[in-house]
């Protein structure tokens, strides 16, 4: 079975987007001294700021970037290979 590029990097993209979500929702519900989740995605993330309204709209844009590339690599790969190996 083929992988459609489109529909990978489209679920990966927003899975991307949703867990950048929940691990800002995350580093704002739990005490800084249980993560280091400010940093984290300061540091993943280029020009990410926490805790701005910018930084918060550019992270979400470049999660469901980072995961639509992952898709736009992945899918080629896949099948590709699934093509000259048979199990």
């Amino acid at each position: 079975m083929l992988l459609n590029v489109r529909v990978v990097s489209w679920s990966l993209g927003i899975f991307m987007a949703i867990t950048f979500i929940l691990c800002v929702l995350y580093g704002l519900v739990a005490p800084q001294r249980l993560h280091g989740m400010s940093d984290f995605l300061e540091a993943v993330l280029p020009a990410f700021k926490w805790l701005t309204f910018s930084g918060f709209l550019l992270g979400i844009l470049e999660s469901f970037l980072y995961g639509a590339y992952i898709g736009i690599v992945f899918v080629p790969i896949y099948n590709f290979l699934s093509k000259r190996i048979t199990v």
